[in-house]
């Protein structure tokens, strides 16, 4: 079982500019909630309750207010600095202490999933011993992201990153999950031309040992990027629907941790009663009287 989580939560934004000029673009709001809630809670989702925040040294004081070291959740919640983004994968060179040779999943800070099974698949993935799992989901503009490759009998043939002549239509999400061999694989990488640690790099690796499986997200599955503008506005849009259609909020990290057991209800009630009375403390008392 996975029991520790990376989020990466750096990189200068430059796609929402000049909304992160003076703000972390994962701290900027989705509908109700800040954007780092929804990729934290997908970890707890997993079963994950040791998670390291790598994020750059302006903006890990925010994080630290808001997230805490996330004891009030039932979690620990630590944190890194990555001074220059140099890809993905440079999050396990910087978390190698963090990791000790354990196992691990990578979640991107801007990536929200959400949808029926989601749940389940999670604690599944989770359950990896050896190998690395990577989630799969269909788009209609595969060039903007990696792209898996497979033959008739759904096994993996090749993995490519903005390819100009995609082979499929199913994007590799910003979930990954991975063995303790992570770092020493990581460690193999060499920047690609752009000048990156590319994460599809570190999965050709697995690949190349037949060890990486692809597990595709279903039609009732949401995985929204949301670090451009459209994209923004769309996630704020698709939680304010669901929410205000069934009364439940998603990616709120105080439920996810008492109903996963990891907070009591006097513990809830607490929480619920050290913010200012507003519809997110109201719907955590709700809890307890559903």
């Amino acid at each position: 079982m996975i029991s520790k989580g990376i989020i990466l939560a750096g990189g200068k934004g430059t796609r929402l500019r000049p909304l992160t000029n003076v703000l972390n673009k994962h701290l900027l709001p989705i509908y109700d909630k800040p954007m780092i809630y929804y990729p934290l809670c997908t970890l707890m989702l997993a079963g994950i309750k040791d998670i390291l925040l790598i994020t750059n040294p302006l903006d890990k004081v925010y994080f630290e207010k808001l997230l805490k070291n996330g004891e009030q959740w039932g979690i620990s919640i630590s944190y890194k600095l990555q001074v220059n983004p140099v890809g993905l994968v440079d999050s396990f060179l910087i978390g190698e202490k963090f990791l000790d040779g354990n196992s691990v999943a990578l979640i991107l800070g801007d990536n929200l999933f959400h949808g029926d099974g989601l749940i389940q698949k999670l604690l599944d993935m989770s359950k990896l011993r050896t190998g690395a799992k990577v989630l799969a989901y269909p788009v209609k503009d595969p060039e903007r992201y990696g792209v898996v490759e497979f033959n008739s009998n759904g096994n993996v043939l090749s993995l490519s990153e903005k390819p100009k002549f995609p082979k499929s239509n199913y994007a590799i999400t910003g979930l990954y999950f991975y063995d303790s061999t992570v770092v020493e694989r990581s460690k193999q990488i060499k920047p690609s031309s752009r000048g990156e640690l590319e994460i599809t790099d570190l999965n050709n690796l697995y690949l190349d040992d037949n060890q990486l499986s692809v597990e595709l997200m279903g039609r009732g599955m949401a995985w929204l990027d949301t670090g451009t503008f459209d994209s923004l506005y769309e996630a704020s849009g698709y939680i304010r629907t669901l929410e205000l259609r069934q009364g439940f909020k998603i990616a709120c990290p105080e439920e996810v941790s008492w109903r996963n057991g990891w907070i009591n209800d006097s513990q809830l009630v607490k929480l619920a009663n050290s913010s200012i009375s507003n519809d997110y403390s109201s719907y955590l008392m709700q809890l307890l009287e559903k």
